[in-house]
């Protein structure tokens, strides 16, 4: 995820909040990010642009109204958000000293 974290240091403000609105909340419609974001739908729409020019977003059709888009990450960034094999850090408590407890 190096390569992402510097093409996402490139982009304006709002094209950040648009992918982490993705991140957490994603597939969503142009609509959606909207709402979620409380961005205007210019800026999204321009958002989700540069995002797509640099491959982090995909677009898709919205099959419950397809005059709309349904925007989501890309599989291998929805894969290193969710904890994948490029993700830093580990929910394994084997390494965890024992609580000493008052004994």
């Amino acid at each position: 995820m190096a390569g992402t974290d510097e093409e996402l240091e490139d982009l304006p403000p709002s094209a950040k909040l648009v992918f982490k609105v993705l991140e957490y909340d994603g597939p969503l419609t142009q609509k959606q990010i909207v709402q979620e974001s409380m961005l205007s739908a210019r800026t999204v729409r321009y958002a989700l642009e540069r995002l797509q020019d640099i491959g982090i977003v995909d677009e898709d059709v919205y099959f419950a109204d397809a005059r709309q888009s349904l925007y989501e990450l890309t599989e291998e960034q929805a894969v290193e958000a969710d904890g994948g094999p490029d993700a830093k850090g580990s929910d394994s408590s084997d390494d965890a000293e024992p609580c000493r407890c008052a004994e």
